[in-house]
């Protein structure tokens, strides 16, 4: 029962969802904003180009 008892209040598998679900988020950020930078950047060089024609 001892056992049983200490294992619920083990906590460290929750921590490690937890920094999982950190580094998920983190991760769809950065794609969100590499993804925005990446459509501007396009559009800067398709001005360019057709600027230097």
């Amino acid at each position: 029962m001892k056992t049983l008892m200490n294992l619920f209040k083990d906590e460290a598998g929750a921590t490690a969802i937890e920094y999982g679900l950190i580094a998920a988020l983190i991760s769809v950020a950065a794609i969100a904003a590499m993804t925005a930078v990446g459509t501007n950047l396009s559009g800067t060089f398709t001005t360019v180009s057709g600027n230097l024609r």
